[in-house]
């Protein structure tokens, strides 16, 4: 799956294809994959059309199919920051502020 130059709407697109693909590889209907995720027929069957729906579903429907490992890729923890090598510090607690040079 490509991302650099998709829209939004693509890319929602393109996860509701992969999760409908993995659900028809299992031989798992909607109606069922909506029961064992817990949530409604209509709920699964946006998120497979790309169409909007909830993170609860989202997780829910991963879950349901064994998938929770999709997870960690969308945000992994970088076990080694470069910018850490060269001194000792502690852990960020917080992200810095922009800083605005002097307006012309």
């Amino acid at each position: 799956m490509k991302t650099s130059h998709q829209t939004s709407d693509e890319l929602e697109a393109a996860l509701g294809d992969r999760l409908k693909s993995l659900r028809l590889d299992r031989n798992i209907d909607q109606k069922t994959l909506a029961e064992r995720a817990g949530i409604s027929v209509r709920a699964l069957r946006n998120l497979e059309a790309g169409q909007g729906s909830t993170l609860h579903s989202l997780v829910s429907t991963l879950r349901a199919l064994g998938r929770e490992d999709w997870l960690a890729t969308v945000a992994p923890v970088a076990t080694i920051n470069p910018l850490m090598l060269g001194r000792q510090a502690e852990p960020r607690q917080r992200a810095t502020g922009t800083r605005h040079g002097p307006t012309p």
